[in-house]
């Protein structure tokens, strides 16, 4: 029989005007499953509760897994989504207690939701056992009166690398019984740990180490990733010590469609395209009537809440009865999560659009279809999120919808360098010198550092010298001891630590009631005063952002309209860190950037015109950084006068960063860019690429050192870009703005200059 999602695709099929947007129609076939017997020295009871839950036999890499485990090697699983990792690191840390009723084990997940989906999973497992097997749950949504009884009595203690960081090591004197006992650290999503983020981790688990050895532990670690280039070399780079790799998955795998969709251009001369949003609102609306249960991934909160709106105004639904949509993102609050993933696994939430939070592998049940609203920045976040759908069997559907933005056009129009492509490789420094510092004062803080002390892989004599003689750390004899009366984790942040948080107050009613939160350096973009801020589909109107509380009033309103923010920069130069001069200039060296939200715009909903324009009085903010850069000849550079090299320049601000990310393998919000027709520095036509974080994680210097690459990608943009004078699939101008009318022709030019070099 054919199911609702098979005759859709059969009209989608049928459908010129579909087809036509369509630039690859993939057809995944399924794959049949290798299976074993359970390993030797599993406890009975193990194999036992998996049968009577109709698991009679394992996949090859779980048991691949179980075996390293039981001879104390570190293992890296990496197989495909819903391949049955769990087990790779649940059989083992189980069987290990059932050995020695002492052992611990400590549980890693970079998100407070599949912490808690990992808990139900486990005592899904141990469930019938008749044993003692405490699993807790140990983060910031934990209620202070279970804290102490988890530091007590936790077994398996599932947290995240925000809650180590500040919650547990710094208070390891709390957690005696977890690092005696400590047998085995899991360390699951692991390609989520790269860049900034994964070069603090890594200095999380070197301290994690450090506090281990302290206690007398020598833990095994059993880490899992989704597919990536360089699992081992990730692995190893984030625990120091040598694994064995398991990547052949044993796992069966169901039929998959696969769906590039370029939505239509609707000004060809400017070759701008029909909003991505809008086209996957009616691409979704399509599965919602057909009843397929659906996720739609898109980029950020703002996108989450415009679908969520579109959505639901554009169902006939009947007043008082639930559409069954439902929008989940970072910022709504831990309840109206869970209930929203309890809903997906029962089927009552017909259709959910989320961020990137619902990538990972959080069980929300059989979901038929995932449309992808924006290419996710990497080919393995692009499979994690297509693999959503159809983790379990039967037909499945994925789609990617472009945006006009160049990466997702060059993605969208070259099909095969996705399908014909190993996912990226995941880099991390965990030796950037500002990551390193902070991560020794923690350190120094937990435990006194010996004077010949390695951190890790890391030398740190110079490092610490330097500590002890700005008054941080005090030497005595041949040990360091911590002085400040500082708490040095609170002031260190591995993405967005909740102390930094500006909590969002609906005012409306007599009753003031917490909505959400924002992180602080998103603040001045979203809750400025007069924003719109939408949450569960709502709007709301800020009334007042006080910066120094760390609190914004909203009321409800309904209008028509949603705001949007513009970011003005200021960038100097520090110090140059080296350079290449022949006609053009390139350097990478450290910058500071002055960053300023000066004005937002209000945006029509649904037609996206814009409505007027408003001031925002907030205080800049300051970044020292590393950043790339190229400075043209001063005199006219390919005979170009000064607003045809500012135009140029513009649209190479737009292409570069976009292009750059092919090659740094991160997100393209990784890099700014910033033109100046004169700088201060240079005195040149300069164009600058910088490190989007503080301290830079050394994308600039691999930039300074691939810039000939990056420059002739990015001529390839242009030319195989089918605009006459430019547009947001390319250099980002359009007919209206002045010199940039001819914006594509001078960036051309001058990428022509920077390539002519010999």
């Amino acid at each position: 029989m054919t199911s609702a999602l098979e005759g859709l695709l059969a009209r989608w099929r049928e459908d010129p005007a579909f087809m036509r947007r369509v630039t690859r129609w993939e057809k995944l076939p399924p794959g049949e499953g290798i299976f074993e017997e359970f390993p030797e020295g599993l406890d009975p009871r193990l194999p036992e509760v998996l049968r009577r839950g109709g698991i009679e036999q394992l996949y090859s890499h779980q048991a691949a897994a179980i075996r390293a485990a039981g001879r104390g090697e570190n293992a890296a699983v990496v197989t495909p989504t819903a391949s049955g990792k769990t087990l790779c690191y649940n059989l083992p840390v189980v069987n290990e207690f059932f050995k020695d009723r002492q052992s611990r084990a400590l549980y890693l997940f970079p998100t407070k939701a599949l912490s808690q989906d990992q808990v139900a999973e486990l005592k899904a497992l141990v469930k019938g056992m008749q044993i003692d097997l405490q699993t807790h749950t140990y983060d910031g949504d934990t209620a202070p009166g279970l804290r102490q009884a988890i530091r007590q009595s936790g077994h398996i203690v599932v947290t995240n690398p925000d809650m180590l960081h500040t919650g547990i090591l710094p208070h390891h004197t709390k957690w005696v019984r977890l690092f005696q006992n400590l047998k085995f650290i899991v360390i699951d999503e692991m390609h989520q740990y790269r860049g900034v983020f994964g070069s603090h981790v890594a200095n999380v688990i070197r301290r994690l180490k450090r506090i281990c050895r302290f206690y007398g532990a020598s833990p095994t670690f059993i880490l899992c990733s989704a597919t990536i280039a360089n699992p081992a070399e990730l692995a190893g780079a984030l625990i120091e010590e040598p694994v064995t790799l398991i990547e052949q998955s044993g796992a069966p795998r169901a039929g998959k469609d696969f769906i590039f969709y370029n939505p239509p251009v609707v000004d060809r001369e400017l070759g701008i395209r029909r909003s991505s949003l809008l086209e996957t609102r009616s691409l979704a609306g399509e599965l919602y009537r057909e009843k397929v249960q659906t996720i739609v991934f898109t980029r950020s909160r703002l996108a989450v809440e415009l679908l969520l709106t579109y959505l639901r105004q554009g169902q006939k639904s009947i007043p008082g009865r639930d559409d069954g949509i439902r929008g989940y993102r970072g910022g709504y609050l831990p309840r109206e999560r869970r209930t929203i993933e309890a809903g997906l696994r029962e089927g009552t939430v017909k259709m959910v659009v989320s961020t990137n939070a619902l990538e990972l592998g959080i069980d929300i049940g059989e979901l038929e279809a995932a449309i992808i609203n924006g290419y996710p920045g990497t080919i393995a976040s692009t499979w994690q999120q297509a693999g959503r759908a159809g983790r379990r069997s039967g037909a499945s559907l994925g789609i990617l919808v472009a945006n006009s933005a160049p990466l997702n056009q060059y993605i969208v129009n070259n099909p095969d360098y996705f399908f014909g492509r190993t996912p990226e490789r995941a880099l991390i420094d965990p030796d950037n010198l500002i990551i390193l510092t902070n991560h020794l004062r923690c350190a120094a803080f937990e435990l006194p550092f010996s004077v010949n002390e390695r951190f890790g892989e890391a030398e740190v004599a110079d490092i610490l010298e330097f500590l002890a003689d700005e008054g941080t750390l005090y030497r005595s004899g041949d040990r360091y001891h911590w002085m400040e009366d500082a708490y040095p984790a609170e002031e260190i942040s591995l993405r967005s630590a909740a102390r930094e948080n500006v909590v969002i107050v609906d005012t409306t009613a007599p009753q003031p009631q917490v909505i959400g939160e924002v992180d602080r350096f998103s603040a001045p973009m979203l809750v400025h005063e007069e924003a719109i801020y939408m949450h569960g589909g709502r709007q709301y109107q800020v009334e007042k952002l006080d910066f120094a509380e760390k609190k914004a009033y909203v009321r409800r309103v309904e209008v028509n309209y949603f705001t949007d923010a513009n970011l003005s920069v200021d960038l100097k130069v520090l110090d140059t860190f080296a350079s290449q001069e022949r006609q053009v200039l390139r350097a990478w060296g450290e910058v500071r950037i002055n960053a300023l939200v000066s004005m937002f715009k209000k945006i029509r909903f649904h037609t996206h015109e814009n409505l007027g324009t408003g001031p925002v009085n907030l205080p800049e903010t300051e970044m020292h950084t590393t950043a790339f850069w190229v400075a043209f000849p001063p005199e006219a550079p390919a005979g170009l006068e000064r607003a045809a090299v500012e135009a140029g320049l513009a649209g190479l601000a737009n292409l570069i960063p976009q292009i750059a990310a092919l090659f740094i393998m991160g997100d393209p919000r990784d890099l700014r860019a910033v033109s100046q027709v004169k700088a201060p520095f240079t005195g040149r036509p300069t164009l600058y690429l910088y490190d989007n974080f503080p301290g830079g994680v050394g994308y600039s210097e691999l930039l300074y050192r691939i810039c000939r690459e990056l420059f002739q990608a990015a001529l390839e943009a242009i030319d195989g870009c089918r605009c006459e004078k430019g547009c947001p699939s390319c250099v980002g101008v359009g007919a209206d703005d002045g010199a940039g009318a001819e914006g594509k022709k001078y960036a051309r030019q001058l990428l022509e200059v920077l390539l002519d070099e010999r």
